[in-house]
């Protein structure tokens, strides 16, 4: 029916100022926020009557009638600590900002990033008089995580210590939200911000686990109390929650690839996978290089027939399913001699998917008493190291 489709408005980028101090008009919604960028910072100016939570140390949690909210990439700090900002904390840093930037410390929430404002992503959809907006910059490739990983710093007597690597998150909603629909978007968000990430199988960089954010994430979440449309739930099962899920999808994993080159390309790459856990050309060279295999030892064709092997697209997909059993015995969800069991039997198709005509002592190439890792880098080096004659 009519008016019942979920439609995706256009974005048209534009290049901060080059002079990089100027704001300039980025993006403007059909209930009249105003989106502004230069080259270190985002600003949405807010009309009058709107409705704001946010994590923000200025301003922040649940507040009305604020004049605009930011996110702004700050100058190095030394040590990465708080006390070392310009103003010596965070909330004197923001301060500052913020009366750079024209606006009343009083009456603005800010977010920090290490992001770049140019690797922004915006997306908008719409449906019948509700439009939800999310503007997005994000990289992980430093700090990403997952929830219950070992923590990487302390609070303590006001000192911090940060980390880079941020998804900073604001959502536009045309609405009227009540508080608690209001936390309820958080929920929602985070909820696909990890969609998008786990979609690209973004790896921890504090475990071998999938990450599920970074450590340093922050959420605005915006309403419109002039609406006449008052939302109250805001929940997957809703229309607006559906459409706060689609558009941080979309613009989180926009805002990855712009920033960092997180893409489904970039992860077609056995390599890329295998990293999480660790394992890289090094380990490979190592174990190809070993006593126990044989043939010549030339690092170089070695190094270069791996990177040509770790593209072959078969090859992902058999690294993926292998490494999804790893990741259900680490959960618990598959025993371990059941999961190695399994892994062990797929991998005997390996020469043959990736195209060769020979075959390894199996005796000798899989071995039931070393982990499902050492015998996928064991087997898939004897395919590349076999594979060497061909691309000298």
């Amino acid at each position: 029916m009519k008016g019942e489709e979920v439609k995706p408005l256009t974005v048209t980028d534009r290049e901060p100022d080059p002079s990089g101090n100027s704001l300039q008009p980025l993006y403007e919604t059909s209930s009249g926020e105003r989106v502004f960028r230069n080259a270190d910072t985002i600003v949405v100016r807010l009309p009058e009557n709107r409705n704001c939570l946010v994590t923000s140390y200025v301003n922040g949690g649940y507040s009305e009638n604020l004049e605009a909210v930011f996110n702004h990439q700050p100058g190095p700090t030394e040590g990465c600590r708080s006390e070392n900002m310009e103003g010596g904390s965070v909330e004197a840093y923001i301060a500052i900002h913020a009366k750079r930037l024209g606006l009343d410390p009083d009456r603005v929430a800010g977010m920090m990033t290490a992001a770049k404002m140019k690797n922004a992503a915006i997306a908008t959809r719409s449906f019948r008089a509700l439009e939800v907006t999310a503007i997005v910059t994000a990289g992980i490739e430093v700090n990403g995580g997952r929830a219950g990983d070992p923590a990487s710093w302390h609070e303590e007597n006001g000192t911090s210590v940060y980390v880079g690597g941020t998804i900073n998150t604001i959502i536009l909603i045309s609405s009227r939200l009540p508080p608690h629909a209001m936390a309820r978007v958080i929920m929602t968000a985070t909820e696909a911000k990890t969609v998008a990430i786990q979609q690209l199988m973004a790896p921890s960089r504090y475990s071998t686990g999938i990450a599920t954010g970074s450590g340093t994430d922050q959420i605005c979440v915006i309403s419109n109390m002039e609406s006449p449309e008052v939302l109250t739930w805001t929940g997957k099962h809703s229309k607006v929650g559906e459409l706060i899920a689609l558009c941080v999808i979309e613009a989180t994993t926009k805002a990855l690839e712009l920033q960092t080159g997180l893409s489904p390309e970039s992860q077609r790459d056995m390599l890329v996978r295998l990293e999480r856990f660790g394992i890289d050309e090094k380990q490979y060279w190592t174990v190809a290089s070993s006593s126990s295999f044989d043939g010549e030892n030339r690092r170089e064709p070695f190094i270069r027939t791996l990177r040509e092997f770790a593209r072959n697209p078969a090859v992902v997909a058999m690294t993926a399913s292998i490494l999804h059993i790893c990741d259900e015995v680490s959960w618990g969800l598959v025993p371990e001699p059941a999961g190695k069991k399994a892994a062990l039997s797929m991998m005997k198709a390996l020469p043959g998917l990736a195209g060769m005509q020979a075959e390894p002592d199996w005796a000798w190439a899989l071995d039931e008493r070393i982990s499902i890792l050492e015998n996928w880098v064991r087997l898939s080096a004897w395919c590349v190291k076999n594979s060497c004659g061909d691309n000298q």
